[in-house]
């Protein structure tokens, strides 16, 4: 749900990303503009794989880290993630209700998002290992034929 409003909202590409003009569009909507730097360092500081665009995963990450309170206090994310909560008296119960429910969806797709981070980064321990031991043997195998 909160997938799917996200993309329909802001993806004005509809290629499942928020790229620099989205992210701009974006934070005028939510009455927060920012300057171009701003929005180049909103997006540089959670996007992962350097495109310069943001994933849903990358976008669920700006929430991860204010949860974690990883975000400077006036920093575009930070006021991003604070736009996302909700005023329940001019919202209604149902949009409150809505609102709840799709921040539990969110928090479990985080929770599997952490766990994907954590492999992900365990992966990349283990190649860099295995790397360094073929290197080492490499260099015992060059040292052996040298002597």
């Amino acid at each position: 749900l909160f997938r799917k409003s996200l993309k329909i909202r802001y993806d004005a590409g509809r290629d499942g990303f928020i790229d620099l003009m989205e992210l701009k569009l974006m934070m005028e909507k939510l009455g927060a503009p920012q300057t171009h730097l701003g929005l180049k360092s909103m997006i540089k500081e959670v996007d992962e794989d350097f495109d310069g665009k943001l994933s849903f995963r990358e976008f669920l990450l700006i929430f991860h880290k204010a949860a974690a309170g990883e975000l400077q206090e006036d920093s575009g994310l930070m006021a991003l993630a604070k736009l996302s909560e909700i005023n329940v008296a001019l919202e209604g119960v149902k949009g409150a209700k809505n609102f709840f429910e799709a921040k539990v969806q969110a928090l479990s797709s985080a929770s599997k998002f952490e766990a994907e981070l954590k492999a992900e980064q365990d992966e990349r321990k283990r190649e860099e290992e295995e790397r360094r031991l073929r290197q080492a043997a490499f260099q015992e195998l060059k040292a052996n034929f040298s002597t």
